[in-house]
């Protein structure tokens, strides 16, 4: 085989393995930066900026949507909650659902 022609095809193998492997990262994990989930609670849902605002990570799904639609609607509305409700209006039930089942996945 022609060298260059050889070159070639293993530039192309490579690239098109390169581009198999860079897999996108979760819908959850999207949804929580895009949210700014991470400014508060941390990149992983692990280390809150505050001591006061709660760990995320390896929650229980239901528990996690429920908070998260009680503070949408206002039902849950004490003094930590107010940052929140700033966020939530721009969050979809169905993103909650999304972001929920990712924090429930993650290691605490």
């Amino acid at each position: 085989m022609n060298p260059a022609l050889l070159g070639l095809v293993l530039l192309v193998s490579t690239a098109n393995a390169a581009a198999a492997s860079a897999t996108p990262p979760p819908p959850g994990a999207r949804l929580y930066s895009e949210k700014t989930c991470n400014a508060c609670h941390g990149p992983e849902g692990r280390k809150p900026q505050m001591p006061m605002y709660p760990k995320l990570a390896g929650q229980n799904a239901a528990y996690l949507e429920q908070q998260m639609r009680d503070i949408k609607s206002g039902t849950r509305s004490n003094g930590h909650s107010a940052a929140m409700k700033g966020v939530m209006h721009a969050v979809s039930d169905a993103e909650i659902r999304v972001l929920a089942e990712y924090l429930a996945q993650l290691k605490p």
